[in-house]
């Protein structure tokens, strides 16, 4: 190992390339992550007209759907960033996104424009998951192009900051924004973070004109060596597709489920599993981001010594083995009341399983009226952990311990009387067995809970440290943004990006808790064992001059 490669001390060169990339990439992610943060209220703004939870359903779907379309937008721009440069590719990227955040903080409600409200929404939502979609390949490409070999890791590392800085910075603008505004911030006071976004765009638009192009796509061009046809070179080659399957299978997929379940999926399962205080929550999860977020830079160096593979691949086998626990831990640390009364009084759902539903609602169309339906749904807004026992019958009933609470039929003449008694009484026999309706703040662990949030950080910095350098290394440089964008997105923004819905699914549908786990614990294993056998090490590849 050289001198050069020892000395991590950075020229001022090398700090303008790392610093106007990253901070670009920060503001980005800090836009995207705000319509996550304020779902609750913009569902309220421009989805009114049905119930509350419809509400938030379709503003969560609109979030989703920033998520669909990233893998697109790794096509649309990664092929820009093959063809035109990486330069001119993210100085687009960050210009539709921070108009796209603008306009969402500046256009009208429901109730002002009616359904072009919602509609155009969702057209925002689309552009800024383009957009995202051909930032990250073009500001990993870019550092990583710049970077000299044996450096590769810890320049890039600085990229992997931005997601959790982005989630952030966008945590804790919406918590200052709500104690200015106070009572107003549902009604205008949301709208400020959003609008904020623009002179951050300013700020990252001019930093970023100041780059130069990348010195190993101006030496393609100038040799004649970049490619024409970039999509169909990167994806109709069969040798190069095998590496982007593999990449994805190998590698974004397991990084991907791990950094939605360490951050994003670990502040859901605070609030809305445990009914933990969501300030509270938002604090606990900023700050075992602080104390994780070195950790990237750390890992990002240290696989420029040892390689990749066994940190990307060692931090999803970690995770695979650590979630059941930590969670449980998590649990007993914030809501005790909840883990106590669930082990004395169990609650179990006795039903006919043929009357009972599917207990999840993408659309926010169905509506679960059997009495099977009724009790899992009632649970489930509770936030009750339960078990399911089959009996024979249409009727159904929630047992609390050794206390029965019958279920009613939802529809026809007497429902809603029904549903008043059936609510007093559930709710009654679910307080005298010790289940609280929100977690006490006064007997939340908070040091144990920040330890263990901290520790599923950590997790999400071994897996995505160094996985921009890695995924850079694995491709040519004349189809280099092409190949990476996509299985990133695809990783990133499906397997990642649903994570959430889909183990909330999983949670509804048995009534445990913690079994949405079983799907980050799964797909991390299974990228694990792909990347062991089908991916190369690359830490010693020259890529400065290759073709």
């Amino acid at each position: 190992m050289n001198a050069r490669t020892e000395n991590f001390a950075l020229g001022r060169d090398e700090r303008n390339v790392i610093v106007s990339s990253s901070l670009g990439t920060v503001f980005e992610w800090y836009d995207f992550y705000l319509y996550g943060s304020l779902a609750a209220i913009i569902g309220k703004q421009f989805f009114s007209g049905v119930d509350e939870t419809s509400g938030f359903v379709f503003a969560l779907l609109a979030f989703a759907a920033g998520f669909a379309v990233r893998p697109f937008g790794a096509i649309v721009f990664g092929r820009m960033g093959d063809l035109l440069g990486r330069k001119r590719t993210f100085l687009a990227t960050i210009l539709v996104m921070g108009l796209a955040t603008l306009g969402v903080g500046i256009l009208p409600s429901k109730s002002s424009i009616g359904m072009a409200a919602p509609v155009l929404l969702i057209a925002l939502r689309l552009l800024q998951g383009l957009a995202l979609g051909g930032e990250y390949g073009g500001a990993a490409t870019y550092v990583a192009e710049h970077a000299p070999s044996g450096r590769r890791g810890y320049f890039t590392s600085w990229i992997q900051i931005t997601a959790t800085a982005g989630l952030m910075m966008s945590l804790l603008v919406v918590l200052a924004c709500r104690a200015a505004t106070g009572p107003k911030f549902e009604e205008w006071g949301w709208r400020i973070p959003f609008l904020l976004s623009a002179i951050m765009l300013a700020f990252s638009l001019r930093m970023r004109m100041k780059l130069d192009e990348s010195p190993v796509f101006r030496k393609m061009k100038e040799e004649g060596k970049s490619s024409g046809t970039p999509l169909k070179d990167a994806f109709a080659n069969v040798a190069n597709l095998k590496v982007v399957l593999f990449s994805l299978l190998g590698a974004t997929g397991g990084q991907a489920v791990v950094w939605y379940t360490g951050q994003f999926y670990a502040l859901y399962f605070l609030t809305q599993t445990l009914k933990l205080d969501p300030v509270l929550a938002n604090w606990l999860i900023v700050g075992g981001l602080l104390i994780g977020t070195p950790f990237f830079v750390l890992f990002g160096r240290l696989s420029d010594r040892i390689g990749r593979k066994p940190i990307v691949l060692g931090g999803m086998v970690l995770a695979a083995l650590l979630y059941f626990p930590l969670f449980s831990m998590l649990a007993k640390a914030t809501n005790p009341d909840l883990v106590s009364a669930s082990a004395v009084s169990p609650v179990v759902v006795a039903a006919d399983p043929s009357t009972c539903s599917f207990q999840f609602d993408p659309v926010g169309k169905a509506k679960f009226t059997s009495p099977c339906d009724v009790a899992k749904t009632a649970l489930a807004k509770r936030g009750i952990p339960y078990s399911n026992i089959a009996v024979d019958g249409a009727a159904a009933e929630i047992r609390v311990g050794s206390q029965v609470v019958a279920s009613y039929e939802a529809k026809g003449p007497g429902a809603k009387e029904a549903g008043t008694r059936f609510a007093a009484a559930l709710d009654a026999a679910l307080k005298s067995a010790g289940y609280p309706a929100k977690a006490d703040p006064a007997k939340v662990d908070v040091v144990v809970a920040l330890a263990i949030l901290a520790v599923l950080v950590l997790l999400v910095t071994m897996v995505y440290g160094p996985i921009a350098a890695w995924l850079v290394e694995l491709f040519p440089a004349r189809i280099r943004y092409s190949s990476m964008s996509l299985p990133y997105h695809l990783g990133n923004g499906w397997l990642g990006g649903f994570l959430p819905t889909v183990a909330f699914a999983m949670v509804a549908a048995t009534g445990d808790i913690f079994h949405g786990l079983w799907y980050p614990v799964v797909v991390a294993s299974i990228s694990a064992v792909i990347g062991f056998f089908a991916l190369p090490e690359t830490k010693d590849r020259e890529i400065h001059h290759e073709a």
